[in-house]
């Protein structure tokens, strides 16, 4: 038998050893998910004792953490938005830093968002198109994936969510699987260039899924073509938002003027100070 305060010490420990960048807070979320239990608990009952086949199969998660494995597949889930999301390794990994791409299209459209057409391209977990559906409660909202796998969890966070009756979920490539136009147009797209992809850590790297990061030489293949495409698929007066690199602002706002159309072009920052969100409006 052990006790909480004694199996965390040594979780921490072997974390620590594996390089891991935050080997407490890791094993804390480890354990508190799997004895389905809250901080408070984890403080005041330190004495705790786990059973021996608690222990093992606790430390069998850390061993998985210790190998690179994100905590939120391990945990199964990530929040996002104040919600906590399903997440496996179908799909990517929801970022704080993609709320942003929600906050700045907040700025343009507020709820109930009564008759907008939304569509959210390469969804995922959905974390995008669910929080738009709960925000502007008035509004369709259309979900693309190439991965049958990942619209399958999507589908599921849609449900858990309440949003399932005003989503609608297509599988194809970008904007080929859907008809009609759009009032907006809204993707946190691959934007890694290939040569970076050696470079990214292994929680990324071995983890989640290859297609949801890289994207060509430059990093814009996908930007590159749903910039294109989308000005065929906006209404009148509609706008495009996508998420960015780090340094592709410049390639990218010089994409919506050759490919014409568009005017407003934008750029919004991220909380860290990088340019995160681009986004344009289609010309009358």
């Amino acid at each position: 038998m052990t006790n909480i305060r004694t199996i965390l010490q040594r979780a921490a420990r072997d974390l620590n050893i594996s390089g891991s960048p935050s080997p407490r807070l890791d094993a804390e979320l480890l354990l508190m998910h799997f004895l389905k239990i809250d901080r408070l608990h984890l403080c005041t009952h330190p004495e705790r004792e786990l059973t021996e086949e608690e222990a093992a199969a606790f430390m069998q998660r850390v061993e998985r953490r210790s190998l690179g494995e994100p905590v939120a597949y391990i945990l199964g889930e990530k929040e996002f938005w104040s919600l906590r999301f399903e997440v496996g390794r179908e799909v990517l990994i929801p970022r704080p830093e993609t709320e942003c791409l929600i906050e700045e299209l907040l700025r343009f459209y507020r709820p109930p968002g009564e008759g907008l057409r939304i569509l959210d391209i390469g969804t995922g977990s959905g974390a995008i198109g669910v929080v738009l559906a709960r925000e502007l409660p008035a509004a369709r909202v259309g979900a693309t994936d190439i991965s049958a796998a990942a619209l399958s969890v999507a589908r599921r966070n849609a449900l858990v969510h309440g949003v399932a009756d005003r989503m609608d979920f297509f599988q194809g490539d970008l904007l080929t699987a859907v008809s009609g136009n759009f009032d907006i147009i809204c993707s946190n797209p691959p934007y890694i260039p290939d040569v970076q992809y050696g470079l990214l850590p292994v929680g990324i790297r071995d983890f989640e899924p290859r297609g949801a990061l890289i994207a060509g030489p430059d990093g814009m293949d996908f930007h590159g073509r749903i910039i294109r495409e989308g000005v065929h698929r906006l209404k009148s007066g509609g706008r495009i938002f996508l998420e960015i690199g780090e340094g592709q602002r410049d390639r990218v706002e010089a994409l919506f003027r050759e490919v014409g159309g568009y005017r407003d072009i934008d750029c919004r920052k991220d909380y860290g100070g990088t340019d995160r969100v681009a986004s344009a409006r289609k010309d009358n």
